[in-house]
């Protein structure tokens, strides 16, 4: 664990005490708090900032070129347990929010420390979570949570934040996400607390967390749990022309000399006649005379292919890039921490597991033009209606998990691969020459190497508890089991 807290050691031949030394930095003129709306900003930035490269090549949107990529070649090892610093100000936040006698961050607080726990958990399996921060007493030691643990006490809080905001009157200053509107905020709450629901589909039989009571909850009281109703509602980060504050692969150059569209999403693409891929890549080199949307001009390269073989495609003019506004446009498009589409493919997700009543297909096709609309392309009918998009009645939720990972193009972070991960759709390419971990896809991280040193027994612990095998990357987590 990250240790927060600054030491102020004490050698032998120093004349004075620690508390003189700690009272020798005490600075009249420097501030000894913040306003909860400043923490509320840099806060909302960290969880919506969610463009991320090594989750496209993971996810098989993207193709790397210039070495053997880890994410891509599915050879990871250790992840950060970074997010516990934006767990650290979102706690911050809280406390500043009590001292102001301003109620409405300390329950904005609740959905934060709910959403960066959940991506913590998602990464590794048990963490430390009830032990792991507090402003008042740092704990080097923290005990790890389990993951049912860690789930019932996100879901409690994200109820308990919904249900609060409604009943708040007070103004949200520092807002950069919604501009302090509260039913916009209660309905991203809503739809998130939708996603982790889904995110414990095989976890219906644990009653602690009564997965399909809490989610027939949501949508049968539209009124106390309002969710997204368009692209209007979506939880986004919208990047302006301002140093610090542009689209994030804005001026990239390794975007444009070393990313190639993976092969398998774009002949996907193809098969489907799907108009997004002319607004995901451009024209192979090769087929520049070609019309923009000519599906024939358009090619990629295997995620799982072997290097040498993918550099050579490339070199040779055979493969497409991504299209230039990702890194010539610094505002480009926002990015999501969720929104209308993946909300609709869930609600469609939650019908073909008769979790709820409804119609799947309305919500599988309102989830296809909602991602159309958001990229800016009007006719979404003429694509909806082509037999080969049409809902699988087999198989429908790999149409949905299909559509889904279209949707997320380059965008939720790593929100498509934990879909995969639990679905098993749609397939992700691993039989080429070039996969490492023996061509398996991993279901986790490993911990930090750090924590090993810094809190050993606990972490020994949660291995021993968890994973037979020890600390593995193909080891199942206890939502997948």
């Amino acid at each position: 664990m990250k240790k927060y807290s600054l030491y102020f050691l004490c050698a032998l031949f120093f004349t004075v005490s620690c508390t003189k030394i700690e009272e020798l930095q005490d600075d009249p003129n420097r501030a000894t708090s913040v306003s909860p709306d400043l923490l509320l900003t840099n806060i909302e930035t960290k969880a919506f900032d969610n463009v991320s490269l090594n989750s496209a090549l993971a996810s098989r949107y993207l193709t790397f070129t210039d070495g053997v990529n880890e994410n891509q070649y599915y050879n990871w090892q250790q992840a950060s347990f970074a997010n516990y610093d934006n767990i650290k100000q979102v706690h911050k936040m809280i406390e500043e929010s009590k001292n102001a006698e301003i109620e409405v961050y300390a329950i904005l607080g609740k959905f934060f420390n709910a959403y960066f726990a959940t991506e913590l958990t998602l990464v590794f399996g048990d963490v430390p979570f009830s032990e792991a921060v507090s402003v008042e007493k740092e704990n080097y030691t923290p005990a790890y949570d389990s993951q049912e643990e860690i789930f019932l006490k996100v879901l409690g809080d994200l109820r308990s934040a919904s249900n609060e905001l409604a009943a708040n009157d007070e103004l949200i200053l520092g807002d950069v996400i919604y501009d302090g509107d509260k039913t916009k905020w209660r309905k991203l709450i809503n739809s998130y607390y939708l996603r982790v629901l889904m995110l414990l589909s095989n976890k219906t039989d644990v009653a602690s967390l009564d997965v399909i009571g809490r989610f027939k909850e949501v949508i049968e009281n539209p009124t106390k749990y309002p969710i997204f109703s368009s692209n209007a509602d979506n939880g986004v980060l919208t990047y302006v022309n301002i140093q610090d504050n542009r689209y994030p692969l804005f001026n990239n150059n390794s975007l444009q000399t070393a990313y190639y569209m993976e092969a398998s999403f774009v002949d996907r693409l193809k098969t489907l006649g799907d108009p997004r891929l002319f607004v995901f890549a451009e024209k192979t080199p090769t087929s520049s005379a070609l019309a923009n949307d000519d599906f024939t001009a358009y090619d990629g390269l295997y995620g799982s292919a072997i290097f040498s073989d993918n550099a050579a495609k490339a070199v040779a003019g055979n493969a497409s890039r991504i299209a230039p506004r990702f890194y010539n446009d610094p505002v480009n498009e926002p990015s999501l921490l969720i929104g209308y589409s993946e909300l609709q493919f869930i609600l469609a997700e939650a019908v073909a597991r008769t979790w709820i009543s409804g119609d799947v297909v309305v919500y599988y096709k309102e989830g296809i033009k909602a991602s159309m609309t958001f990229y800016g392309i009007t006719d979404s009918d003429t694509y909806i209606a082509k037999s080969e998009v049409q809902l699988s009645a087999s198989n429908p939720i790999k149409s949905i998990a299909t559509q889904k990972h279209i949707a997320l193009f380059l965008n939720t972070g790593w929100q498509m691969f934990y879909d995969q991960r639990r679905t098993g759709f749609p397939e992700f390419n691993v039989d080429g020459g070039g996969t490492l971990n023996e061509g398996r896809i991993p279901k986790r991280w490993l911990y930090p190497s750090s924590e090993a040193i810094n809190n050993g027994t606990s972490l020994s612990e949660a291995i021993n508890k968890q994973f037979p095998l020890g600390d593995d990357i193909n080891s199942q987590m206890w939502i997948l089991k």
